[in-house]
């Protein structure tokens, strides 16, 4: 009978960790020669010192666990190294790591403006909420009777509300571990919203109530064009800080001196200065807007932070307040 012919064992030995590698050739004579497989696989070429050495009888090369066939099994086929999944490591020529590079920018970048739209929809939020109650006071001070002689016959009420209204808006303004608090920075500002209320409506309510209406109707229409400039205008306000506190300066002593003067000159000339001094403030008070509304829209040189909610709904609840009430002033003296 003859001898069963010879058969390949296709187990990687050590220092192949990739598969092929030398074959073991299974000879039942134990002085077989132990031929080197080269140009098999990933084998390695001959080497001559191998040829005709003995091996101990039922010599193999052990397998490595998922490389090479289990004994007496069927040949495995040879082991491949796998392909990492696309998009989950860097890329290493310049051209694919500038691309990457640039979807991770574009990625941070809509982050960046969703976070931002967030903010301005939260502030105007917000701002509206504050305008309706002042709103609300006006109109209760003009065309409730009763309401506007109380309020015009207790004038010590005004001085109350005027000192509520320095101490919250120095609160907000100065301490930013309380506008960042929930809720005692919307507790605040609630307050400092009814105070500040209370005196545009008691200063509205000495006035003509259409005169009052036409100063609310201008100061909208001014606001609205305002936010539009700044929203669209390449020029960058947030950087002429020094020349806004300039005229600030400027109309703080106007206006002391308007006062000094005011019951020394003649009516005529006090009413001039009063439409310079309320020009003045009108110029100054636009510019404030257009520096908050550019602070809290973003993309300048200076930016409100997404946690400044409270202080960018403040600013601007006063800029557009304050120029209603200047706008009032140049249509005519109070009753």
């Amino acid at each position: 009978m003859s001898s069963p012919p010879p058969s390949y064992n296709q187990a990687t030995g050590p220092g192949y960790p990739y598969g092929g590698g030398q074959t073991a050739f299974n000879n039942p004579s134990p002085n077989a020669p132990y031929p080197s497989q080269a140009g098999y696989g990933y084998g390695a070429p001959s080497q001559p010192g191998l040829a005709g050495a003995p091996q101990p009888a039922g010599y193999a090369p052990p397998p490595v666990a998922g490389f090479g066939p289990s004994p007496g099994g069927p040949p495995q086929p040879m082991f491949m190294p796998r392909i990492p999944p696309q998009g989950l490591n860097k890329p290493d020529d310049n051209d694919s790591q500038t691309e990457w590079n640039s979807e991770m920018g574009n990625m941070r970048s809509f982050s960046d403006k969703a976070i931002r739209h967030a903010f301005i929809r939260k502030v105007y939020l917000i701002l509206l909420v504050q305008l309706s109650v002042t709103v609300g006071f006006v109109c209760l001070f003009l065309f409730q009777g009763s309401v506007k002689y109380w309020v015009q016959r207790n004038g010590w009420f005004y001085y109350v509300s005027y000192a509520t209204f320095l101490v919250t808006y120095i609160t907000l303004v100065c301490c930013p571990g309380v506008r960042r608090k929930y809720p005692g920075n919307f507790i605040c500002l609630a307050v400092f919203t009814l105070a500040f209320s209370y005196m545009t409506g008691t200063i509205a309510s000495f006035h003509d109530t259409m005169i009052v209406l036409y100063a609310a109707g201008i100061t909208t229409a001014v606001c609205l064009s305002i936010t539009l400039f700044a929203i669209q205008t390449k020029i960058d306000f947030t950087l002429c800080s020094g020349l806004i506190f300039a005229l600030s300066m400027v109309l703080f002593f106007f206006g002391i001196a308007c006062i000094i003067v005011y019951g020394v000159v003649g009516p005529d000339t006090a009413r001039i200065l009063q439409c310079v001094y309320g020009g003045l403030a009108a110029l100054v008070f636009s510019l404030f807007l257009v520096y908050d509304t550019q602070m809290l829209v973003g993309g300048r040189k200076h930016e409100l932070s997404p946690e400044e909610y409270i202080y960018g709904a403040l600013q601007l609840y006063l800029d557009v307040v304050y120029l209603f009430l200047i706008i009032l002033s140049l249509f005519g003296k109070s009753d």
